[in-house]
């Protein structure tokens, strides 16, 4: 039973996801795939800090590189090659020259489609077909982590992050196990990137800017850090927040100041919820037990 309550939301929400193109309008729908994309992204840094202990301030690297490839490989005109660097080095790489066109960024000469057998079968261009798609991988990230962390390899990296001189000394080479989580989550931030430009169809070099690996980072501690949910739960509150924040209809000129109250609103959730948004029901939980034991 407490089973069953514990996936009841995670259920709940795909089938809301898999309804909601009946009655959403585009807009919607580029906003939800905007959503998921940067889930995908929260999800790779997740695997780095919540599940390591491995903090990163340079992870939007990853997704400047997994963008800038996909440009660089569906450039259908002059083609050109480019250096792979990391964190800031990458930003100023693609921002202070002319490799990839420099601070004006880069289009994609052209879409990516998924065919078969030479006949179409999605166009990611369209908000639909990317919302599938966008959907599809995110889930396929969440599952491919969930297992990750019920392997050996997540045991090893749970123990890590707990302890890293007692896996040391019980024989784990703890160094390779955190390259290997690095790497893994390296490859799912490009995902993400490939995911972004195909949709946007441009790439500039803010990706690989600390504010992009800054804003993922509070993704999932807004979310719950250790706690897959957390990440995704703290991507989707993060564009909500963004989004009403900015709304002049409800806050009129203050909507200007838009960061502020966003700021201000995530110190607040830090410091109420230290285990994030994903902690709400548990604290809720306590509370109504702490005020039953006073009545009683």
């Amino acid at each position: 039973m407490r089973r069953a309550l514990k996936i009841a939301p995670a259920i709940l929400s795909l089938v809301g996801f898999g309804i909601c193109p009946l009655f959403a309008d585009a807009y919607a729908l580029d906003l939800l795939s905007k959503t998921f994309v940067l889930a995908i992204f929260a999800l790779s840094l997740e695997l780095l800090v919540g599940q390591t202990g491995l903090v990163s301030l340079g992870h939007g690297a990853f997704m400047a590189l997994g963008a800038y490839a996909s440009a660089a490989m569906l450039r259908t005109s002059d083609p050109r090659s480019f250096l792979l660097a990391f964190a800031q080095l990458v930003y100023y790489v693609f921002h202070d020259t002319k490799i990839a066109d420099g601070s004006d960024g880069t289009y994609l000469g052209a879409a990516p489609r998924i065919s078969l057998g030479g006949a179409p079968l999605f166009d990611v261009t369209r908000s639909l077909p990317f919302y599938v798609v966008s959907l599809t991988v995110l889930i396929a990230v969440w599952v491919f982590l969930a297992l990750l962390a019920r392997s050996r390899f997540g045991s090893a990296l749970a123990g890590i992050r707990i302890n890293e001189q007692r896996m040391r000394a019980a024989g784990f080479q703890t160094t390779s196990y955190k390259v290997a989580a690095f790497v893994l989550a390296g490859m799912i931030a490009g995902l993400a990137g490939f995911l972004k430009a195909s949709k946007d169809g441009y790439v500039n070099p803010a990706l690989a800017s600390w504010h992009q690996s800054g804003a993922v980072l509070v993704m999932i501690v807004f979310g719950g850090v250790g706690r897959l949910a957390g990440a995704v739960t703290g991507a989707f509150a993060f564009v909500f927040l963004e989004e009403l924040y900015k709304s002049e209809a409800l806050f009129g000129g203050a909507a200007k100041r838009w960061q502020l109250m966003f700021g201000l609103t995530i110190i607040a959730g830090v410091l109420l919820l230290p285990k994030g948004l994903v902690g709400l029901p548990d604290r809720l939980r306590r509370l109504a037990r702490e005020r039953a034991k006073v009545h009683a």
